[in-house]
């Protein structure tokens, strides 16, 4: 974990930014996979690990926003659970790290609370986004589980947000050693990425890669050579010459801090002359969309720049016709890139989405657009210094959306479908990077893994 600093000055400046009540803060639990003794690996909230920063299970934590009173409620282990876990520091041992003078039992939440209650206090919670969760804040606040998220509070939720979104130079560090094991993550995709071999030999051996330094995968592994599906988790095909196969895969940090890159690779090394005509579309996107990052711009109008790329680039190739700002503006192109062009990242590989995407990526002077594809875009406001985003343009040939736009002669004054049949058989190219915002403009975090036609080719061309 951070010094104690990191976690008393993080829930300082959330003290100043909400008025009055109490937060509450719940940990997660352990969550059985197939019978209750069985259970997956622990993932703390990451809420719970930005304020408070202890990555184990069963706490919840409060903050008086009035007195400035902190308590971690949790238990210490009884010597049934040492047999199993070995001994471990109390609880309270465990609080002081992260700055917190008072525990108590984790029994004693229940009537901490009630007296608030009593005492006319607000209580403020995040929005839940596991059951186990609902079901304990009906029995903590008697709101019943299937509408308690309508209850979560919005003050809270645009302080934390206000937080979490600025990266720290601590954090920054954490997620360029992400960006490092993700890196070594794409090259190994790279060079094992030949024809006759098991999809799920890949994607498990760079799952493995992500283990084997301390963490977990950031989110389950997108490896297939149907790339045109766009989080793809199957991976029971053997690779074919010729085909192109997409990675998208990323890794957490112990500290939980996540990478996410994509990279699409020629199986057998080598592009041929129609795959490296869409790579260079989808690549000169990235590029311009990096270049157009800067404090003050909003991640909306970047999207639309990197749109705008694509489709002149298919207008190039014969696929659409027409101005590209007309085709942009008339959403035709996201025939072809019917998603959005980034996310925040942190904590969490789509950072802070359990608060809200709409909170988290917008705000009261940028909208979400309604239209298909730019209606994905999950991060559209404007810029600051310290956020922390992917850039990730694509090209798709989706036969079953050609087709039914082809049915209805969607933008057919846009759209050349001759032209596009032949390419159903493509599959799909994207190409994510991670940045940082700076003062002046952006830095790729990390070392930026191979990403030109040279360079993917030189490392798929090697074991």
């Amino acid at each position: 974990m951070f010094s104690a600093e990191v976690y008393q000055n993080r829930r300082n400046a959330l003290k100043e930014k909400v008025s009055s009540g109490i937060g509450l803060f719940l940990g997660n639990a352990d969550a059985s996979m197939n019978y209750p003794a069985n259970t997956y690996h622990f993932r703390q909230d990451s809420n719970f690990l930005y304020f408070f920063g202890l990555d184990f299970p069963d706490l919840a934590a409060i903050i008086d926003f009035e007195s400035g009173e902190e308590i971690i409620f949790g238990d210490d282990l009884t010597i049934d659970d040492i047999i199993w876990t070995g001994k471990q520091p109390s609880i309270h041992d465990r609080a002081l790290l992260v700055g917190v003078k008072e525990t108590r039992p984790f029994s004693k939440l229940q009537e901490y609370l009630s007296q608030a209650f009593r005492h006319g206090r607000r209580i403020h919670f995040t929005p839940p986004y596991r059951g186990e969760k609902k079901m304990l804040l009906e029995q903590l606040l008697g709101i019943r589980a299937a509408i308690v998220r309508d209850y979560a509070s919005t003050e809270l939720i645009k302080a934390i947000i206000a937080l979490r979104s600025i990266k720290e130079p601590c954090e920054i560090e954490e997620l360029e050693r992400a960006a490092s094991v993700g890196y070594q993550m794409h090259v190994t995709a790279m060079r094992m990425a030949k024809p006759g071999r098991f999809e799920q030999t890949l994607a498990g051996i760079i799952e493995g890669i992500s283990l084997s330094n301390g963490g977990m995968v950031s989110f389950p592994v997108i490896l297939s050579q149907n790339g045109q599906i766009l989080h793809n988790h199957d991976h029971s095909q053997i690779l074919q010459a010729g085909r192109l196969m997409l990675c998208d895969a990323g890794a957490e940090t112990p500290l939980h801090y996540a990478s996410d890159h994509t990279r699409t690779i020629p199986i057998g090394g080598k592009f041929s002359q129609r795959q490296k005509e869409i790579y260079e579309i989808v690549l000169n996107a990235n590029n311009t969309a990096m270049n157009a990052v800067k404090p003050g711009v909003t991640y909306q109008q970047v999207h639309l720049i990197a749109c705008k790329v694509i489709a002149e680039g298919l207008v190039q190739l014969g696929l659409m016709k027409g101005n590209p700002d007309e085709i942009v503006n008339a959403g035709a192109h996201a025939m072809f890139f019917p998603h959005g062009l980034g996310h925040m990242i942190g904590l969490d590989v789509h950072d802070m989405e359990d608060l809200g995407q709409n909170l988290v990526g917008y705000d009261d002077e940028t909208k979400p657009i309604s239209q298909f594809g730019t209606a994905y875009l999950r991060m559209g406001r404007k810029l600051q210094p310290g956020f922390c985003i992917t850039n990730e343009p694509g090209i798709y040939f989706i036969p079953d959306l050609i087709d039914l736009w082809k049915s209805e002669n969607k933008h057919a004054e846009f759209i050349n479908y001759a032209e596009v049949d032949k390419y159903c058989d493509f599959g799909g190219i994207r190409l994510e990077d991670m940045l940082l915002v700076t003062e002046t403009g952006c830095n790729i975090i990390g070392t930026r893994p191979p990403i030109t036609v040279a360079e993917v080719e030189a490392i798929a061309a090697t074991e």
